[in-house]
């Protein structure tokens, strides 16, 4: 198993009783839950609270083991991969599900500027920038860079990290920075489309807009950035918009070194699957989750399609061992859903239902902390949730960072 993310961890539970030995490997000794290190970036959760051991997620198994390595060469051939240490692993059966990275679409100078939050590390980086950049400007030092923040991407990551440092402005900023000006503190949406939250109904974008402007969020929709810089972003229109901390939420690949291992590959770098989630001309090679796009498309990059995916091939694994066909796979909707900050959040269920306001929140807030992997992130998660939501008014509770 290559990846100990939402897929690698159901194809684990899924083997987990199975007369099979099941070898686990990451480069990270962590799990982490990516839905919520917006969070993290602004300062709402420490990195402990959305990130579980994968040593000691392998040790609730009896035949499950953990390698911290990260996989350099995969040999279908003579079913072995290769590990950064140099060593080579044989396999029976491999299932991939090593997730996706940021896509930079050639927009340059985007790679080395912007940042991105879909790792413990980035979201940390974030957290630091943002915080330093505030506390630099306060302190009124020479050369500070105006405390804009520019969100490239209006996706849910990039909606929801909008959001928060809208709150973090208008509710933290003036209990923990009162010489600083709130009106200096910008946040900044650019999206290349006119809407925002694209998969969901035209009433739910509307709703998200509103609300969005209505925290004060500056929403740049139809244009697109040209070029970023160290301290500005260059749009489609010729505005060159200051920039403190750029943050990268549009669009998503595979990684690169997948490119290595002779699997066939589409759109975005995504494995070619056949039905049942194998890799096309690989019998003994599963891929799942972000990474992989069937013969009806890609699913979208969410976490269900991920954990029903790694369920799915673990699944087809036991089959093959017991000498059986193999099942193809339905993906079974269960609706997204979004937050835009406190009190607030759009969902869409399949069923034509759509929820939004306090209520969509509360149910995003829920489903949140019980998919957390373990007691410890739910209490964790919960107390610093409530400590930021209920008392921003009397006291200015953010997680600090260190300077980068």
């Amino acid at each position: 198993m290559v990846g100990g993310g939402f897929a690698g961890l159901s194809a684990v539970r899924e083997l987990s009783g199975a007369d099979v030995d099941v070898l686990l490997l990451d480069r990270d000794p962590y799990n982490t839950f990516q839905p919520l290190l917006y969070q993290v970036a602004t300062g709402g959760l420490n990195p402990g609270d959305v990130t579980y051991a994968l040593r000691a997620f392998a040790g609730r198994f009896r035949n499950v083991r953990f390698q911290r390595v990260s996989v350099t060469e995969v040999d279908t051939s003579n079913r072995r991969v290769r590990v950064d240490s140099g060593a080579d692993i044989t396999y029976d059966y491999l299932i991939l599900c090593c997730g996706v990275t940021a896509h930079y679409f050639g927009i340059g100078g985007a790679q080395e500027h912007a940042r991105t939050i879909y790792t413990r590390q980035s979201a940390i980086q974030v957290r630091d920038l943002v915080l330093s950049s505030l506390e630099t400007v306060a302190q009124g030092r020479e050369g500070a860079v105006e405390p804009v923040f520019v969100i490239v991407g209006g996706g849910a990551t990039g909606v929801e990290m909008a959001g928060a440092l809208a709150e973090l402005r208008n509710a933290g900023l003036p209990l923990a920075y009162p010489e600083l000006d709130p009106n200096r503190v910008r946040v900044v949406l650019v999206e290349m489309t006119g809407e925002v939250l694209a998969p969901f109904a035209p009433g739910l974008r509307t709703y998200t807009a509103d609300e969005l402007r209505a925290r004060g969020v500056d929403l740049r929709l139809g244009v697109a950035v040209d070029e970023v810089r160290e301290d500005c972003v260059i749009l489609s229109d010729g505005e060159h918009l200051p920039s403190a901390v750029t943050i990268w939420a549009t669009g998503v690949k595979v990684h690169d070194r997948v490119s290595g291992w002779g699997l066939p590959q589409g759109r975005g770098g995504r494995v070619q699957v056949d039905a049942d989630l194998r890799v096309v001309g690989h019998p003994d090679v599963f891929a799942v989750g972000d990474m992989a796009a069937g013969t009806g498309g890609p699913l979208p990059q969410l976490a269900q399609p991920a954990i029903q995916g790694g369920r799915h091939a673990a699944a087809q694994v036991r089959r093959l061992v017991a000498g059986e066909q193999t099942e193809a796979f339905t993906y079974k909707d269960k609706g997204i859903m979004a937050t835009i900050g406190r009190s607030d959040a759009v969902i869409q269920l399949p069923n034509g239902l759509k929820v939004r306001g306090f209520l969509a929140w509360l149910g995003w807030l829920g489903l949140h902390i019980v998919t957390l992997m373990s007691h410890r992130n739910r209490l964790a998660t919960m107390a610093n949730l409530s400590v930021r939501y209920l008392t921003w008014k009397r006291g200015a509770n953010v997680i600090v960072g260190d300077p980068p």
